[in-house]
């Protein structure tokens, strides 16, 4: 019997617009292919590309040694996602392959379309803190491979980070005296 992978994915329609999205996708077996500056500056050179070239705004980005997060919004009407990132993935996962003989990525990545309660500036926040959480820098700023190619994101006034959906504790119920 073979395998049936779940669909995880909402309509493609929702992710298509002037729409802000929360991404990560992770290195193939989570190596750290991203430790080294050469392969996370030109993994970021990409990103800039392509990003551009299916408009959307990169309000914040993390390069991390074995992932990536992003938060991008849809500059026009057309701006499709799932296009974007196919295309910034095999663009990369091809040259990286050539180059190196191994896959770049796992297959899939996590979204989350942030909704009226989730701000843009908190998602920042969370993603620029990444490394101060991983233990690689104290200070966001430090950090080389994170950043916006929308603003001057170290000029930005810290913000409590945003508290991702997985990461939200679940309401506990008392026990009821018997």
């Amino acid at each position: 019997m073979e395998f049936q992978h779940k669909n995880i994915r909402r309509p493609a329609a929702h992710y298509v617009g002037h729409r802000w999205y929360f991404v990560t996708f992770c290195c193939a077996n989570r190596h750290a292919v991203f430790a080294s500056a050469p392969e996370a500056e030109w993994f970021t050179g990409e990103l800039r590309g392509q990003s551009e070239s299916h408009t959307f705004a990169i309000h914040a980005y993390c390069v991390m040694p074995d992932h990536v997060h992003l938060l991008a919004f849809g500059l026009d009407p057309a701006s499709d996602l799932l296009l974007f990132l196919k295309s910034l993935k095999q663009t990369t996962g091809y040259e990286f392959k050539r180059r190196f003989r191994r896959d770049l990525w796992q297959k899939k990545f996590y979204d989350h379309i942030l909704r009226s309660h989730d701000t843009p500036e908190q998602v920042a926040a969370y993603i620029w803190m990444n490394p101060v959480r991983k233990g690689i820098c104290a200070d966001p700023r430090e950090y080389p491979y994170s950043g916006s190619f929308v603003q001057d994101w170290k000029q930005i006034a810290p913000v409590k980070p945003w508290v991702p959906p997985w990461q939200m504790p679940t309401p506990r119920t008392e026990a009821r005296p018997a």
